[in-house]
C-alpha cells in the first residue's frame, strides 16, 4: 500500500477508488458481526464465494463481508444491491438458489424475505423494514457497506475526510470549538459534554498527553460498542485521531474487552492498514502531526468501565477506581491529561467535523443532540441493535421499531442503561429517550442497553438479579458498595425466597442511600438505581413478597406452587412423562396429581400441559388445593371436557 503524504492524495486515492466501482453493479453483503457468525455466516460467507467462483461470476457480482446490520436475531442477513433486496437467516444450502434465482434471473425467493409482524406480508427491500425504516442511522449505518478489513470501503464512504479536514483546514481550537457547539455529550453512560472534557485536557499543563477508547463495555445485553469496532474501526480510529489533534495528543489507547476477539483483530487490521496509508503514525499526511495508537485487551472485569478505573489497568496495575478530587481529563494515565470516550462517542467525531455542528444539532433534544445506538433485547419481538435521534420515544423503539411483545403479552417496564439503570414502567412509554429525561425518571442513558420486559418478569428479582451482578463485579475497594451492595442482595435474595420480613424495605432503602452518597466510584453510586426505581414504580410487589409471600408475576420459584385440576385433567400423561423429578403421581386413565414434596417448581408440567386441556396451574401466596381421593381419580372415557381429544 502506497503512502499519502498529503489531503491532495489523499483525494486522488479516493477518486481512484470510486472510479473502479459501478453503483449498478450487483453486489452482495453478508452481515459478518459476531452474533452472524454465532449462526453461521462464516459458513454462508464459504458458500457464496464457492458459488460465484463456480459459476464463473465473480467479475460480475462483488461479494462483500460487512459489519453488523443490527437486526441480530435474524441473522445471518443478505442484502442485494443495487436492488436492496434484504434476505433474513440465510443457510448454506440456500445459497445456489440465491445466486440462480435473484442474481441470474432477477427473481425474489418469498421464502427468505421479513415477514411484517403485523400485516403478515413480505418486504422486498432493507429500508422498508419496519425495523430499519424508523430508525436515523448515522453513525451504524455505513456498517452495511463496509468490509472492516478493507480501508478502500472505509475511503469509498469519505473515510479519512473528517481528518483532513481537520489538519488542513481547522486549527485544534476550531475543531474543539466545533465539537462544544454540537453539544455532543459522552455515549458511555454519564453523558458528560465532550467538548468540555477536551477543553480540560488542552488547557492541562504538560506536553504529554493521552486519548482512550473505552471499549470495555461488560453490560448484560449491551454489544453497541463491540458492533462498531468491529463493523467500522477506521470511524473509530479517525475519531480519535481528530480528538488528539485537538488536545496536543501524540498517542491513544484502544481498550478493548478480551472477550471481543474479532472487533481486536479488526481494529488491529485497520490500525496497521492506517499506517500503511500514511494516516497514523508519524508526519500524518504530511502535515507534521504524529499520532500513534496501541490496542490494549483488558481482563472483562466491568469496574474497569469506569474511567479512573480503566486508566489503572493501561498502567498495568489491578483494575481499581482512585477519588477522583482531580479529573482524569487533567491527571489520568500515568498522572498525564487523558481525555476518555466511549466507541460510539468516538465515531461521531467525525460526522461532526465533516458535517458541521449546525447539522449534528438538528437531531435530539433541546439538552442531548444526535442519535443514540440501542441494544434492544428481552421480551421484544425484533431484537437487535436500533440508533434513534435523541427525543424518540420509549413506545415508537419498542412498539414500532421492536414489534412489542411477543405471545401477545403485556409490556411491563423497559431497562435502561445497564445493571446501574433503572426500570421505567409502562405509564412512562412516551418519555423522550435523552440524558436528562431519562434521569429524571429515576434511570439512565448508560451505554444504550435496553432490556424490555413482559407481564410475568418479578420486578424485585429483576432488583436482585442486578445486584447480584454488581456484587460479583465490585473492585470491593469502598465499604458502601462492597458491604452495603452485598448486604442489599441478601435481603432482595430473602424476599424473592418468601423469608422477608417487616422493616426489610426500609432497610433496603436506607443501605441505597449511603452507597449513593458515599460510594467511592460511579459503579457503586449508581449500583441501587435497579432496587430503587423498581420500588419507586412497583412498590405493590415488594410489598406482596414481605407481608403477603406472594410474587404477583408467579415466578419466584419459593413463593408458587403447581397443581393440577382434577375437573379439567385428561390424563394424556404429557406432564408424567417430561417431569424431571418424578413429582407427577398417575397413570392411564388416572387424573394426575403434584407431589409437592417431590416438585422442584421448574414450571415444566405448566409448559406441556396441552393448550386445550389447561389443567396444570401455577398459584402464588394461596394453599394448594388438597388432590382428590384416588378412587375418585379415575376418568371414565367418552364423557365430560376432552373426551373427544381421547378417543
Amino acid at each position: 500500500m502506497a503512502r499519502i503524504n498529503s489531503y491532495a492524495e489523499l483525494e486522488e486515492l479516493r477518486k481512484s477508488i470510486l472510479l473502479t466501482r459501478d453503483p449498478n453493479k450487483t453486489c452482495i453483503t453478508l452481515c459478518s458481526g459476531s452474533a452472524c457468525h454465532a449462526s453461521g455466516s462464516k459458513e454462508v460467507a464459504m458458500s457464496f464465494e464457492e458459488e460465484l467462483n463456480k459459476q464463473g461470476l465473480n467479475a460480475e457480482v462483488d461479494f462483500r463481508k460487512t459489519g453488523c446490520h443490527g437486526f441480530c436475531e435474524r441473522g445471518p442477513i443478505v442484502v442485494i444491491y443495487p436492488e436492496e433486496i434484504c434476505y433474513f437467516q440465510i443457510k448454506p444450502e440456500d445459497v445456489p438458489e440465491i445466486i440462480s434465482q435473484t442474481i441470474k434471473e432477477k427473481k425474489i425467493i418469498e421464502r427468505l424475505l421479513y415477514t411484517d409482524i403485523s400485516t403478515k406480508e413480505k418486504i422486498v427491500h432493507e429500508s422498508e423494514i419496519p425495523f430499519y425504516r424508523d430508525q436515523g442511522r448515522l453513525v451504524f449505518g455505513s456498517n452495511v457497506n463496509i468490509d472492516p478489513k478493507s480501508i478502500d470501503d472505509y475511503l469509498a464512504q469519505g473515510g479519512y475526510a473528517a481528518l483532513a479536514k481537520a489538519l488542513f483546514q481547522m486549527t485544534p481550537e476550531q475543531v474543539l470549538e466545533e465539537v462544544k457547539k454540537s453539544n455532543l455529550r459522552g455515549r458511555g453512560g454519564g453523558g458528560f459534554p465532550t467538548g468540555r472534557k477536551w477543553a480540560e485536557s488542552r488547557n492541562a499543563p504538560g506536553d504529554v498527553k493521552y486519548v482512550i477508547v473505552n471499549a470495555d463495555e461488560g453490560d448484560p445485553g449491551a454489544y453497541m460498542d463491540r458492533s462498531l469496532l468491529e463493523g467500522n474501526p477506521h470511524s473509530v480510529l479517525e475519531g480519535l485521531a481528530i480528538g488528539a489533534y485537538t488536545i496536543g495528543s501524540n498517542e491513544g489507547f484502544i481498550y478493548v474487552r478480551q472477550e471481543y476477539p474479532l472487533a481486536v483483530e479488526n481494529v488491529n487490521i485497520a490500525i496497521k492498514h492506517a499506517e500503511e496509508h500514511g494516516l497514523l503514525g508519524k508526519n500524518i499526511l504530511g502535515s507534521g502531526f504524529d499520532f500513534s495508537i496501541k490496542v490494549h485487551k483488558g481482563a472483562g472485569a466491568f469496574v474497569c468501565g469506569e474511567s479512573s478505573a480503566l486508566m489503572t489497568a493501561l498502567e498495568g496495575k489491578a483494575g481499581e477506581p482512585r477519588p477522583k478530587y482531580i479529573h482524569t481529563a487533567v491527571k489520568g494515565v500515568w498522572d498525564k491529561p487523558s481525555v476518555l470516550n466511549n466507541v460510539e462517542t468516538w465515531a461521531n467525531v467525525p460526522l461532526i467535523i465533516n458535517k458541521g455542528a449546525d447539522w449534528f444539532t438538528q437531531y435530539g433534544t433541546e439538552t442531548s443532540k444526535g442519535t443514540k445506538i440501542f441494544s434492544l433485547v428481552g421480551k421484544i419481538n425484533n431484537t437487535g441493535l436500533v440508533e434513534v435521534p435523541m427525543g424518540t420515544t420509549l413506545r415508537d423503539i419498542i412498539f414500532k421499531i421492536g414489534g412489542g411483545i411477543p405471545g401477545g403479552k403485556k409490556f411491563k417496564a423497559v431497562q435502561t442503561g445497564g445493571p446501574s439503570g433503572g426500570c421505567i414502567p409502562e405509564s412512562m412509554l412516551d418519555l423522550e429517550v435523552g440524558f436528562d429525561e431519562l434521569t429524571k425518571v429515576g434511570s439512565m442513558m448508560g451505554s444504550g442497553g435496553m432490556i424490555v420486559m413482559d407481564e410475568e418478569t418479578c420486578m424485585v428479582d429483576v432488583a436482585r438479579y442486578f445486584l447480584e451482578f454488581l456484587t460479583d463485579e465490585s473492585c470491593g475497594k469502598c465499604v458502601p458498595c462492597r458491604e452495603g451492595i452485598r448486604q442489599m442482595l441478601k435481603t432482595l435474595t430473602n424476599i424473592t425466597k418468601g423469608k422477608g420480613k417487616d422493616g426489610d424495605i426500609e432497610l433496603l432503602e436506607e443501605l441505597a442511600e449511603t452507597a449513593v452518597e458515599a460510594a467511592l466510584c460511579a459503579l457503586g453510586k449508581s449500583a441501587p438505581n435497579p432496587f430503587l426505581s423498581t420500588l419507586k414504580y412497583f412498590r405493590d410487589e415488594y410489598e406482596a413478597h414481605v407481608y403477603e409471600k406472594r410474587c404477583p408475576a408467579m415466578t419466584c420459584k419459593e413463593l408458587i406452587s403447581f397443581y393440577i385440576d382434577p375437573t379439567l385433567c385428561q390424563a394424556c400423561m404429557n406432564c408424567g412423562r417430561k417431569c424431571p423429578t418424578g413429582a407427577i403421581i398417575g397413570g392411564k386413565n388416572l387424573i394426575h396429581v403434584v407431589d409437592q414434596e417431590k416438585c422442584s417448581k421448574c414450571g415444566t408440567c405448566f409448559e406441556v400441559c396441552p393448550p386445550r386441556f389447561r389443567a396444570v396451574k401455577k398459584i402464588s401466596g394461596e394453599p394448594v388445593p388438597p388432590p382428590i381421593p384416588e378412587e375418585q381419580r379415575v376418568i371414565v372415557r367418552g364423557k365430560g371436557k376432552g373426551a373427544k381429544e381421547n378417543e
